[in-house]
C-alpha cells in the first residue's frame, strides 16, 4: 500500500513558523498603548467644491476611534475609526437632510457608518502615510492619508495624550455618492473630490494597564 501525506518534519516546521508569527503579532500588540479619540478636542471636517467657484465645508459630530500606538516604532501602530453618517453638519438643515437620506447621497439609515481601518503605516519626511480600508456607503476602497503626530505628553490629570492631523481626499463617485446636476454655464453643482481634514487628540487614561 502506498501512503500519501506530508512528512512529519514539514508539518513540524510549518507549526513552528505559525507559532512564531503568532508570537511576533502578540508581542507587537503588547508593546502598543491604546489611545482613545477625545471627541471634545477632535474635529472631523471635509470640503467639497460648490458650483465650481466656491467650497462648502462640513463636519461630522458623532465619531469614535482608537490608536494602538507603538512608542518604539510608530509604523507598527494601528488606527481604527468610525463616523456616523447621520451626524453630518454643513450649517444648512435642508442640505443636511438631503445628504443624510437623499438619493445618490449617504442613505444613512441603510449605511450608518463610515469606517477606516489601517493596514500599514510608512514614514515620510516629518510625517507618515497611513494606508488602509476606507468604507463609505457600503463600498470599501484602499486609501492613503497623510498624517502628523505630536506627543505623547501628560495632561494635568496624569493622562497621556497624543495629537494627530490627518489630510487626504476621496472621490465620492467611487463610493456610490453620485448625485449631481450640470450648470448651464458648465461644470457641476457639487465636486466629486472630497478633501478630508481631521485635527484631534487621543488619550490613554492614567491607571491604564501598563504594557511590557
Amino acid at each position: 500500500m502506498i501512503k500519501l501525506g506530508i512528512p512529519l518534519e514539514v508539518l513540524t516546521m510549518k507549526k513552528a513558523i505559525f507559532l512564531l508569527i503568532i508570537g511576533l503579532s502578540l508581542a507587537a500588540c503588547l508593546s502598543a498603548d491604546t489611545y482613545t479619540i477625545d471627541k471634545n478636542h477632535t474635529r472631523v471636517a471635509f470640503t467639497v467644491k460648490h458650483m465650481v467657484i466656491n467650497k462648502v465645508t462640513g463636519i461630522f459630530r458623532d465619531f469614535s476611534g482608537t490608536i494602538e500606538y507603538d512608542p518604539k516604532d510608530v509604523t507598527k501602530s494601528t488606527v481604527n475609526g468610525t463616523i456616523k453618517a447621520a451626524s453630518i453638519d454643513t450649517n444648512s438643515e435642508d442640505r443636511d437632510n438631503d445628504l443624510k437620506s437623499g438619493e445618490g447621497w449617504f442613505e444613512a439609515n441603510k449605511y450608518p457608518d463610515i469606517t477606516f481601518k489601517s493596514k500599514s503605516i510608512e514614514k515620510k519626511g516629518d510625517g507618515y502615510v497611513v494606508h488602509g480600508d476606507f468604507t463609505m456607503h457600503g463600498v470599501t476602497k484602499d486609501v492613503a492619508f497623510n498624517a502628523t503626530l505630536a506627543g505623547p505628553i501628560k495632561d494635568p490629570y496624569g493622562n497621556s495624550r497624543i495629537a494627530v492631523e490627518v489630510t487626504g481626499a476621496v472621490n465620492r463617485q467611487d463610493y456610490g455618492l453620485t448625485w449631481n446636476h450640470k450648470l448651464d454655464s458648465g461644470g457641476l453643482i457639487a465636486g466629486d473630490e472630497v478633501q478630508i481634514l481631521i485635527n484631534g487628540e487621543a488619550i490613554m487614561k492614567a491607571g491604564a494597564p501598563a504594557k511590557p
